[in-house]
C-alpha cells in the first residue's frame, strides 16, 4: 500500500508492519487476529487498555465484552461515542486465558502505539488501567493519580481505573464514573 496524507491510512500501514515484523509471534500463534484499535482517526481523545480479551480477539475490535459496554455507557455520559473516539490497547493480540501482558510484551508494541497516537494526534490520552498507565508513566500508581490529568512529553494523560476492574468492584465503579465524567471539563483546559 503507498504512503498516503490520511491519518486512517497511515494507521492501516502501522497495522500491517505490526504483522510483517512479526511482533509478538508467540502471542499472535495464540490469537485469532490483530486487534489494532477503531475509531476516529482526528479524535480528541485515545483510550488505551491493556490487551484485548476474548471477545475482542474473535471479532478484532478492542473493548466489546461487558468492560466495552460499560465503557459505551460512559462516553453517552459525557455526549460521546466510538465515532467520536479512538480505542486500542498496548498490546494488540490476546494473551492466552487473558493473563496479563507481560513487560515484554507492552515493550514490543509500544512502538507502534506511539506511532498511532503520532498520528492521531490526541488532545487527552486516557489509560484505562495500570498496565496502560505504567507504559507512560511508569512510576505512579492508579490507586494514588486515578483522574487527575499528567502532562508527559507534551501530552496530557489521563489515568482511570480499567472498566473491568469497576466491573467487580462497586466502589471502583462510581469512582470511574466520577472520573470519567471530569474528561469535558479537563479538554476545555488543554491547551
Amino acid at each position: 500500500m503507498a504512503p498516503s496524507n490520511t491519518k486512517q491510512a497511515k494507521l492501516n500501514i502501522i497495522a500491517q508492519d505490526i504483522i510483517d515484523n512479526n511482533v509478538a509471534v508467540e502471542l499472535r500463534q495464540t490469537a485469532t487476529q490483530l486487534v489494532f484499535g477503531e475509531g476516529n482517526a482526528d479524535a480528541d481523545i485515545v483510550f488505551i487498555g491493556e490487551a484485548p480479551g476474548k471477545n475482542e480477539d474473535l471479532a478484532g475490535r478492542p473493548f466489546i465484552g461487558a468492560a466495552g459496554r460499560f465503557l459505551d455507557e460512559m462516553l453517552a455520559s459525557i455526549n460521546l461515542n466510538r465515532d467520536a473516539v479512538y480505542i486500542t490497547n498496548i498490546v494488540k493480540y490476546r494473551p492466552p486465558n487473558n493473563r496479563d501482558p507481560s513487560d515484554e510484551e507492552k515493550q514490543a508494541f509500544l512502538p507502534y502505539l506511539e506511532s498511532q497516537l503520532d498520528i492521531i494526534q490526541p488532545r487527552l490520552v486516557v489509560t484505562l488501567g495500570r498496565h496502560s498507565l505504567n507504559c507512560f508513566l511508569p512510576e505512579l500508581q492508579i490507586s494514588q493519580c486515578h483522574g487527575q490529568p499528567k502532562r508527559y512529553k507534551n501530552r496530557v494523560y489521563l489515568p482511570l481505573f480499567h472498566p473491568a476492574a469497576a466491573l467487580y468492584n462497586r466502589s471502583m465503579k462510581q469512582t470511574l464514573i466520577d472520573d470519567f465524567a471530569l474528561i469535558p471539563q479537563i479538554l476545555t483546559k488543554i491547551k
